[in-house]
C-alpha cells in the first residue's frame, strides 16, 4: 500500500484556444452516466426511456444554475468580483443539494407535460444522481480542493502547498474526503437500485432514502473538511444543512410508506392508486383513464350490436 495518494500536477488541457478542465469532464460523464442507469430503471417501470433524455434536457441546466446560486450564497465571499462571476462554475463549483433542487423543479415540466408519475420517476432517478455525484468527486481531485484535515494514514492525499488553507502550509498529506464520498455514493447508489424493484417501498421512497443517505454521510464528511466555509455556533453551515436534510429525508421515507395509498398524479395533482405495467408493459395508467377507456369500448360494442339488429 503506497504512504500516500498523490495528487495530479494539472487540472486540464489545452483544446486549440481552449483551456478544458477536468471538472467539468467529471460531470459531463457523470451526467451521461446517470442518464444511461435512469433509462434502465426507468424502462424497468414500465416507463418509456426516451423520456429520461427529455427530462435531462430541462434538468441539467436548471440543476447547474440551481448548484452555481446555492453556492454563491453560502459561499458568497468566493465568487469572482465580476459581472459573470456568479456563474463561474469553474471558480468555486456548485453547491449539490441547489443542484438537486433545481434539477427536480426543471425536471418536474416535461413529467408533467407527459403525464407520468413523478414520484416514481425520482425514485429511478436517485441512484442515478449518486453514480454522477461520484464521478462529479474526481473533479475535486484534480482540483486539490475539499480534502480533510492532515493525516499521516497510509490513503492520505498529497496537497500541493499553493492549495492548503491558510493554517495548514506545514502540513503535506490530507484527508482524502472526495475518496470517502466516491465510495459511500456509488455503495449506496447500489443499495438503492437493489431496493428499487422491491414493490413494498411506495413512491418517492427511494429518492427520500437517498436524500437521508447522502446527507447523513455529509454530516460525517463536513466534520473532516478544512476548506475554507461560514460557520454557525462553531460547525460548518453545510454540516447544519445535511443534518436538518438526513433527519428530513427519513422523515420524508416514513410519512410516504406510512400514509399508504398511492401516488400522485402529473397530470391532475389526485392521489391516486398506482398500477404496475399495462398489458402492452409500456404505460402506467390512472384508473379514472382506465374506466373511461373501458366505458367506450363498451359503448362501441353496443352500437355495433345494435347495427347487426337492424341488418
Amino acid at each position: 500500500m503506497p504512504a500516500s495518494i498523490p495528487s495530479p500536477s494539472i487540472n486540464g488541457f489545452h483544446l486549440g484556444p481552449l483551456f478544458v478542465h477536468f471538472y467539468g469532464l467529471c460531470y459531463l460523464v457523470g451526467i451521461t452516466a446517470a442518464i444511461l442507469l435512469t433509462r434502465r430503471l426507468w424502462r424497468a417501470k414500465g416507463g418509456d426511456p426516451d423520456l429520461v433524455y427529455t427530462v435531462a434536457l430541462w434538468g441539467v441546466p436548471a440543476g447547474i444554475l440551481g448548484g452555481r446560486l446555492y453556492h454563491d450564497v453560502t459561499s458568497w465571499n468566493e465568487v469572482p468580483h465580476n459581472w459573470w462571476g456568479w456563474l463561474a462554475v469553474w471558480q468555486g463549483g456548485l453547491g449539490i443539494w441547489g443542484g438537486i433542487l433545481g434539477g427536480v423543479i426543471g425536471g418536474v415540466i416535461p413529467l408533467r407535460a407527459a403525464g407520468v408519475s413523478i414520484a416514481r420517476f425520482m425514485d429511478a432517478a436517485a441512484p442515478g444522481l449518486l453514480v454522477a455525484q461520484a464521478i462529479g468527486r474526481v473533479g475535486n481531485y484534480f482540483n486539490q480542493e475539499l480534502f480533510g484535515g492532515p493525516t499521516g494514514l497510509p490513503w492520505a492525499l498529497q496537497i500541493s502547498p499553493a492549495h492548503r488553507p491558510a493554517g495548514y502550509l506545514g502540513y503535506t498529506t490530507f484527508q482524502p474526503t472526495f475518496l470517502y464520498e466516491l465510495i459511500w455514493d456509488l455503495a449506496l447508489a447500489a443499495i438503492l437500485v437493489w431496493v428499487i424493484g422491491d414493490r413494498r417501498i411506495r413512491a418517492p421512497g427511494i429518492f427520500a432514502l437517498y436524500v437521508a443517505g447522502y446527507s447523513a454521510f455529509r454530516v460525517f464528511e463536513e466534520l473532516l473538511r478544512v476548506d475554507p466555509a461560514h460557520h454557525i455556533l462553531g460547525e460548518r453551515l453545510n454540516f447544519w444543512v445535511a443534518g436538518l436534510l438526513a433527519i428530513a429525508g427519513a422523515a420524508w421515507f416514513l410519512y410516504v410508506q406510512r400514509a399508504g395509498g398511492g401516488d400522485i398524479s402529473a397530470r391532475s395533482g389526485r392521489r391516486v392508486a398506482v398500477a404496475g405495467p399495462t398489458a402492452a408493459g409500456t404505460t402506467l395508467e390512472r384508473p379514472s383513464d382506465a374506466a373511461a377507456r373501458a366505458g367506450a369500448a363498451a359503448a362501441r360494442a353496443r352500437r355495433r350490436a345494435a347495427r347487426r339488429r337492424r341488418g
